[in-house]
């Protein structure tokens, strides 16, 4: 798949190594030259382009930045971004680690409004970037499971086969109203890990039986 990046920082630059590695044609989009020669280092299959051609060229396009600058950076794109999957891996933060929109509204539902003729799904957002980075775990003989949501069932199909390149169980919990709680479920990490000392390794597995 060709793939945009946009945000090329922690989570940025590890999703589009592990795509990459995978095999999808993955650029990173460039606010200013240069900007994402750090994380082109990660990969030579890795390549740059400025933000509004590396958008159009691509099927899917990964937003991975501050949530503060989602309306600066994808409502200028909104024509570029009709018809594209658009993998929203962002999440708004308050005071306190309280949610950014006092829990009223998922990110991911204000950026489907940025963007209407997009395809929202929101993905890869439960983890800190060191899961994204190596989500192995071979002593526990178990996949960690990626949740992710969104309205349209083709985009979330493929956005599965994304999640299965990136070393993850795909888990679909529903519509794009179910983004809220996994926005929610990110605070969670977030505490456990970044304030209470819980090894950023945590993950969540799917057991079915």
């Amino acid at each position: 798949m060709n793939i945009a990046v946009i945000g090329a920082g922690q989570v940025g630059g590890s999703l589009a190594q592990r795509l990459a590695e995978a095999g999808h044609e993955v650029v990173l989009a460039e606010r200013e030259p240069g900007s994402a020669d750090a994380a082109c280092a990660r990969s030579s299959r890795l390549s740059a382009a400025p933000t509004e051609d590396a958008v159009r060229g691509a099927e899917a396009v990964i937003l991975a930045t501050p949530y503060g600058a989602n309306a600066s950076v994808i409502g200028p794109l909104a024509d570029a971004l009709v018809g594209k999957i658009l993998v929203d891996c962002t999440n708004p933060v308050g005071p306190g680690l309280s949610h950014g929109l006092k829990s009223e509204r998922s990110g991911s539902e204000v950026l489907q409004a940025l963007a209407p003729k997009a395809k929202v799904v929101k993905a890869f957002t439960i983890y800190g970037f060191e899961n994204l980075e190596r989500p192995e775990f071979p002593a526990a003989n178990v996949k960690p499971a990626m949740f992710f949501c969104g309205d349209d069932a083709a985009a979330k199909a493929r956005v599965a086969q994304l999640i299965t390149d990136c070393g993850f169980e795909p888990l679909d919990v529903g519509g794009l109203v179910q983004a809220l709680h996994l926005e929610h479920m990110t605070l969670l990490w977030v505490r456990m890990v970044r304030v209470n000392g819980h090894s950023p390794r945590l993950t969540w597995a799917a057991l079915t039986g």
